[in-house]
């Protein structure tokens, strides 16, 4: 059990990986330069009922007719493709910074001198490397393009570092890369990664990426923007709205950072065909909201507080994947305070 004087209560770490918005255009595979902002429009529609009914409805077939005869009526945004434009752009910059061996806010000194040993020999080490070939292979496969990649049937990622005096660019074919399997060598994406892992392991520089993906979706179809969370939808408003930003069609920066930290496969339940979902989003429990499942418990001793209480003291973890897993939840920021009671 650790020490009480080597508890930190206030402990908090900035995110490593900040994108911004992803803004969406639509252009045609051919002539990319013809581009125009996708807008969002309204859409007023009568749905059937298809929800779930009482048993006493269902089994009564005058009070069912009754039922589904009722409009179903829903104002919803949505956004597509002009009618001469087969192809989504999507633009979002990305920078990635170091200095993850210090916090942000620790008020513990014992507690903040043994992390910075732990979290520099990790550097010393391994140097992000891992992660980082996982980030930058995320940027490849298009992952953050969510559920606008289904059915493309081609995507270009176009990566350019924005640094002074140290510019570079990368350019991938998503389809060449597989969204569920980080185990694939190639020159490109190694190149990134390296840049990426620089950038992370240093103490106070970064990296600024500017990132470009074309995805041919086909003529006038529909894309999907972020969908906004409203609490208070009220009566007769609009049951579904969609993120802009200036007018323009855009996927949260949230959404496009989970996509990117989509990287654990070193979980317990991953490679199990029938419990794996492939890689999750780095979080401290492993949640998976929309299956509304954590993969990662305290009960099976596999959550990021388990690993981070030994970690950070100085405790050797058992796989260098533990180690990486906790490495990927500093990146990804957040307050981890400890109970000093």
């Amino acid at each position: 059990m650790a020490k009480k004087e080597n508890i930190a209560s206030v402990l908090a770490f900035e995110k490593k990986l900040v994108p911004s918005d992803g803004r969406m255009y639509g252009t045609t595979w051919e002539n990319r330069e013809k581009e125009t902002p996708l807008k969002l429009q309204e859409k007023s529609v009568r749905g059937t009922i298809s929800n779930r009914l009482k048993p006493a409805i269902q089994n009564d077939p005058a009070k069912l007719n009754a039922e589904v005869e009722k409009p179903n009526l829903q104002t919803v945004d949505v956004s597509a493709l002009g009618t001469e434009q087969d192809t989504l752009k999507l633009y979002f910059t990305l920078k990635i910074l170091g200095g993850v061996e210090r916090p942000s806010a620790c008020n513990n000194a014992a507690f903040n001198q043994s992390y910075k040993v732990a979290a520099s020999d990790y550097i010393t080490r391994k140097g992000f490397r891992e992660l980082a070939k996982r980030y930058a292979m995320n940027i490849a496969n298009a992952r953050f393009l969510w559920r606008n990649r289904v059915g493309a049937e081609n995507i270009e990622v176009q990566v350019n570092a924005l640094n002074k005096n140290s510019e570079q660019s990368w350019l991938f074919d998503a389809h060449n890369f597989d969204t569920r399997n980080f185990d694939f060598d190639d020159e490109q994406v190694n190149s990134l990664a390296k840049r990426i892992a620089s950038a992370l392991s240093s103490e106070n520089d970064f990296l600024m990426l500017e990132i470009t993906c074309f995805a041919k979706i086909g003529k006038a179809q529909e894309v999907y923007p972020s969908e906004e969370l409203v609490l208070d939808k009220g009566r007769g408003k609009k049951s579904k709205i969609l993120y802009s930003v200036d007018g323009i069609a855009a996927l949260h920066s949230q959404k496009i950072g989970n996509a990117l930290r989509t990287i654990d496969t070193w979980y317990p339940d991953f490679g199990d065909p029938e419990t794996s979902v492939g890689p999750i989003a780095i979080e401290p429990y492993g949640a998976v909201t929309n299956l509304g499942k954590a993969y990662r418990t305290p009960k099976e001793e596999q959550d990021f507080y388990t690993f981070f209480d030994k970690f950070a003291r100085g405790e050797k973890l058992e796989r260098i994947e533990d180690e990486h897993y906790v490495m990927a939840i500093l990146v990804r920021g957040g307050v981890f305070g400890e109970s000093d009671k």
